[in-house]
């Protein structure tokens, strides 16, 4: 028997065992959403909850399900694992084609084999295409006509922004600046390096984001940790697990924010101006624990990663403890459900939608790995009173999961196009979606 079909075995037989070994949730998944989310005591097992739903892809002429009021198409189809997008001033969309780069440390070990065996069942670690694709729907249609290569030879690129003509795209290990001019399909200038950013042989969480201040003087990234808990050493925590403040025209840099394990989505809140952020909590304590969440944040606050999670409730896995930080922790606004991996963000300022959906949240769950019943695997809009969430959330796109367990697609980033309408990037489906109003 072949080398690889004998760790394919192995693999079969572990993912029995975890299936078999693991917890299972006590609480619905409703329970660890909203602003008071139910927190269980923890339920760390010797060997983790795995329930991964395997990539498929969509069967011909399938797609997810709307909710009532909305209808949902495809917007460009054939994409090479598209996670991030950005919608330039002409109604042009931009989507980052990227995976993971390669993981020298990271992958190490049993531990670092399987979990890349595990993340290879669920569609995330193909070749990645290191490119930016541009897509343009001409005639309003709906529908892409045009299609091209916007910038290639990147670095696992995720988020991207436009400030005035200078083009800005968070690599896995840098922020580049490139020329753009309104209208051009491709950019051919040479990008110049703002800042290098932390991603060092582990670089456990390798996606970056980046988008602009109002008034375009300054840029927020946000770094992911390089572990779940710090169990890779706190020395390689150094300036992760944060949203760094970038001034573009010197590279100067601080650290905005910390303690926040896998800032994902960032955008402006209407009402209050406030930046928002959703974020990716620690795994392994059970299936109950603990609620990925969205929260504004505030200059110089903590959010307790990895002493304490949701506020002050301490991590007793991390060693030695620090009872300082943890009392400066801050409780995230509104919980997203355990293990939901919410990554991507964008507040409704369209009218194209209906008007319930005005000045509220939208954001894609590209599903859990670590929960029994699975979590996530949708889209999500979160309503907002006076700049604040408050009431439950609503399912706006759903059914990427199959009856017999299968990933259809999972949802990353979302955005809005200039007409109003809501667009997803579905990274195993390789699409991208576009939810408009439902004809009468």
């Amino acid at each position: 028997m072949q080398r690889s079909a004998i760790f394919h075995l192995i693999a079969c037989l572990l993912l029995l065992t975890l299936n078999a070994c693991g917890d299972v949730a006590t609480l619905p998944e409703q329970a660890g959403i909203g602003p008071h989310p139910k927190l269980p005591p923890p339920n760390p097992t010797l060997i983790p909850t795995v329930n991964i739903a395997p990539a498929k892809g969509w069967p011909a002429d399938a797609k997810p399900k709307a909710s009532p009021g909305l209808a949902v198409s495809a917007f460009a189809t054939g994409l090479n694992h598209p996670r991030w997008l950005y919608v330039l001033p002409n109604n042009d969309v931009l989507v980052a084609e990227a995976s993971a780069p390669p993981k020298p440390e990271g992958d190490k070990g049993i531990r670092g084999w399987l979990m890349k065996w595990f993340m290879d069942r669920a569609g995330a670690t193909p070749p990645s295409a290191n490119r930016i694709t541009l897509l343009r729907d001409a005639n309003g249609d709906g529908t892409v006509e045009t299609r091209t290569i916007f910038l290639q030879g990147l670095n696992s690129p995720f988020g991207m922004t436009l400030v005035g003509n200078d083009f800005y795209v968070a690599d896995t290990d840098k922020l580049m600046r490139f020329p753009y001019r309104a209208g051009e399909t491709q950019i051919t200038g040479t990008g110049v390096k703002v800042i290098d950013l932390p991603a060092d042989p582990i670089n456990h969480h390798w996606t970056k984001n980046v988008i602009a201040s109002r008034d375009g003087s300054k840029l927020y990234v946000t770094v992911g940790s390089n572990s779940n808990v710090g169990e890779n050493g706190m020395e390689n925590e150094a300036n992760r697990a944060a949203i760094w403040e970038v001034d573009p025209a010197t590279g100067q840099w601080r650290i905005f924010a910390s303690g926040l394990r896998n800032p994902n989505g960032m955008d402006w809140e209407p009402r209050s101006g406030a930046l928002w952020t959703v974020v990716n909590e620690r795994d392994e304590i059970g299936s109950d624990l603990v609620p990925d969440y969205m929260t504004s944040v505030k200059e110089g606050s903590f959010y307790g990663w990895p002493y304490s999670y949701y506020g002050q409730h301490v991590d007793s896995r991390v060693k030695p403890p620090r009872p300082d930080l943890v009392a400066k922790a801050i409780v995230p606004d509104y919980a997203l459900g355990a293990h939901t991996a919410s990554l991507g963000l964008v507040f409704y300022k369209g009218d194209l939608l209906p008007k319930r959906f005005k000045g509220g949240a939208f954001i894609g769950q590209h599903g859990s790995w670590n929960r029994e019943p699975r979590s996530g695997y949708k889209v999500i809009f979160v309503p907002f009173v006076d700049g604040r969430p408050t009431l439950p959330p609503e399912n706006v796109l759903v059914g990427f999961v199959s009856a017999d367990g299968d990933a259809l697609g999972r949802p990353v980033g979302v955005a809005v196009d200039r007409s109003g309408a809501l667009l997803v990037a579905d990274d195993v489906g390789n699409t991208i979606w576009r939810v408009t109003p439902a004809t009468k």
